[in-house]
């Protein structure tokens, strides 16, 4: 693809952006920004919480995954969809009923000052963590499909770009990370979470119409209608959904359901980003409906990805195309192998995905470290909230730009992954904190709760780290977040008070 066609996508999604940001943010005020004013239609909610758990980085590696795990990620996704009960049954009518700003904090009411620092502050380290490494895939991608060809382009007409590449490339990823920025913190400024309501159902539009065109454009490039399309997924080795066999295989359905419930609890009920969107609903009834239909819906997208997964597989392997994994997606859809507008519709399902999911994380982090750190809207008047509010936003992208250009810096994959483990650690404790609150009745002894907060993730990497030779050759999946909790729960056990 040119380098000015997908600049010309990216504007154009922009423009878009900015558009629906600054008609909802008219006569926005702080409950605007931190809570939708509770106003938001649960249908609104219902198609942007659709698009509003995928990411860029699931944009690309749900496709390129199905080669090593086939269809096994759907097994996470029924748990997803029994996780997403207890969030509206047993989570959604506690927070409406406390009237929370901030869904942490119900451990200060429950617990007390320390335990509510603490699930704040592991809440900020992870969304930092995992916002900053999606948005460096997407500055990434951009680098390499504009900024690199642009480089090499000057490089051939001026020798001072050739003799210093190097210096240049590291130069103007320096600029896309501050662009990337500026015009997240821009569209997320005024509105908060009742922009995003919005921005969001755009970007559910979006990952909706590419991925259904793309199926539609890449089967009809391998010869397939309807019936043959369904008929080649429903028959290949990588579509295999259910794996019972063997325990220690990560894929094994026990280790999926369970991962993909609590998984689903702790990154979706006890995350501000997420349950924000979900508490702007009018009333509790119109949250339940929202989460329960969500449910059903993402299943149905993630379920389109897999089978968007198989199809370019099928076609690498017709085409002797030497393509896998994260690398597979990008590669086919822009390298001239379809037509443009398979290309024009990644890199908008791309963008839209990657640059929402930004905005969201950065209008969480805004809401937690004002409410909960800060503890601004106690505290403040509602113009003294407003400013600081502001400063937030604003030193929340510092950060995360910060972030990102330090993981550019250490230039090192397993970075990435290892970015993703430790924020998944971090969940673990909130997750354990919650579950003692709501299912046992003793108070603890508050100021102890960061010791067992941080001693619970130190034991799972322990045995993480140990299992194989532990456990005859056992490999923790992601049931790691439930042992977390697990240990968390039995620490505050420990702590309860007679």
């Amino acid at each position: 693809m040119s380098p000015l066609l997908i600049l010309a996508v990216v504007a154009a999604y922009f423009i878009s952006i900015f558009v629906i940001s600054r008609i909802t943010g008219r006569k926005a005020d702080n409950q605007s920004f931190f809570t939708g004013n509770r106003k938001s239609s649960w249908v609104m909610v219902t198609f942007a919480m659709i698009g509003a758990a995928i990411s860029g980085v699931t944009f690309v590696s749900v496709p390129g995954m199905v080669a090593a795990k086939g269809f096994s990620y759907m097994e996470m996704v029924i748990g997803f969809t029994v996780g997403q009960l207890i969030i509206a049954f047993v989570l959604i009518p506690l927070f409406y009923k406390m009237n929370l700003t901030s869904i942490y904090e119900y451990l200060e009411n429950r617990f007390g000052m320390s335990s509510y620092k603490t699930g704040a502050w592991f809440f900020f380290i992870s969304k930092m963590l995992g916002a900053a490494v999606r948005l460096y895939l997407v500055c990434a991608v951009m680098q390499l499909l504009v900024i690199e060809p642009f480089l090499s382009g000057m490089a051939e007409k001026y020798a001072v770009f050739a003799e210093n590449r190097q210096a240049f490339s590291i130069l103007f990823f320096i600029v896309n990370v501050v662009v990337s920025m500026a015009l997240v913190w821009l569209y997320t400024n005024r509105g908060g979470v009742k922009t995003l309501i919005w921005t969001d159902s755009f970007k559910t539009l979006c990952l909706v119409v590419s991925v259904i065109l793309s199926i539609y454009f890449i089967a009809k490039s391998l010869g397939f209608n309807l019936g043959g399309l369904v008929s080649a997924v429903a028959a290949h080795d990588y579509s295999q959904i259910f794996f019972f066999d063997d325990i220690n295989d990560k894929r094994h359905f026990v280790k999926q359901f369970l991962a993909g419930v609590f998984t689903l609890i702790a990154m979706t009920g006890l995350d501000q980003d997420m349950m924000q969107k979900n508490m702007s609903c009018k009333n509790p009834a119109d949250a339940k409906k929202n989460i329960v239909i969500t449910a059903l819906l993402q299943a149905v997208v993630i379920f389109l990805f897999l089978v968007l997964g198989v199809l370019l597989y099928m076609f690498a392997a017709k085409e002797g195309i030497a393509a896998k994994g994260d690398d597979l997606f990008p590669k086919l859809a822009t390298g001239g192998y379809f037509p443009a507008i398979v290309g024009i519709l990644f890199i908008l399902g791309f963008i839209s995905a990657a640059y929402a999911a930004a905005g969201s994380a950065l209008t969480a982090l805004t809401t937690s470290f004002t409410v909960d750190i800060l503890e601004s809207s106690k505290k403040d008047t509602e113009t003294e909230t407003t400013r600081r509010r502001k400063a937030v936003h604003i030193w929340m992208s510092v950060v995360m730009g910060i972030v990102i250009l330090v993981i550019k810096a250490l230039n090192n994959t397993s970075v990435i992954d290892a970015v993703y483990i430790l924020a998944s650690y971090t969940y673990g404790p909130i997750l354990g904190m919650f579950a003692f609150g709501i299912f046992a009745k003793w108070q603890v002894r508050d100021r102890w709760v960061p010791l067992v907060a941080l001693l619970s993730p130190a034991l799972c990497l322990v045995l993480d780290l140990n299992s194989r030779a532990w456990f005859g050759g056992y490999q923790f999946s992601y049931e790691l977040l439930l042992m977390n909790a697990a240990f968390t729960f039995v620490g505050l056990l420990v702590l309860r008070k007679k």
